[in-house]
């Protein structure tokens, strides 16, 4: 069950093996010419400042942008809350708290911060 076809295929690969493979010049030519590193460029962008590299890290101005934003959509909601929050808050934690920096007995309250 021999085919022909393949017995003369493998004469073709017979011969094949005798050549031995060598490029040619104008091939190792090029191939050397490509080979070859490129000369170091001076790199001439001055240093980048504190500022740029911090921005650069963040995401650029969008990124900058978002988290300005959501600071101040936080300290809004935090010194100025809605009713729907404070409701909540109570609602969860059972009673509603107030905090005052200053207290009734202050200065401010007496009077004896005016001048006269």
């Amino acid at each position: 069950m021999t085919d022909h076809n393949d017995d003369m295929l493998e004469d073709i690969f017979a011969q094949v093996r005798t050549v031995a493979p060598t490029p040619s010049d104008d091939l190792m030519a090029r191939v050397l010419a490509g080979a070859v590193p490129p000369t170091p460029q001076m790199n001439t962008a001055p240093p980048l400042s504190l500022g740029k590299r911090l921005l650069d890290l963040l995401g650029g101005w969008p990124a900058v942008s978002g988290l300005v934003t959501a600071t101040c959509a936080g300290v809004w909601i935090g010194v100025a809350p809605p009713a729907s929050i404070q409701d909540y808050t109570a609602t969860y934690f059972g009673d509603e708290v107030s905090v005052s920096i200053f207290s009734e007995d202050t200065i401010f309250a007496t009077g004896d911060l005016n001048d006269g």
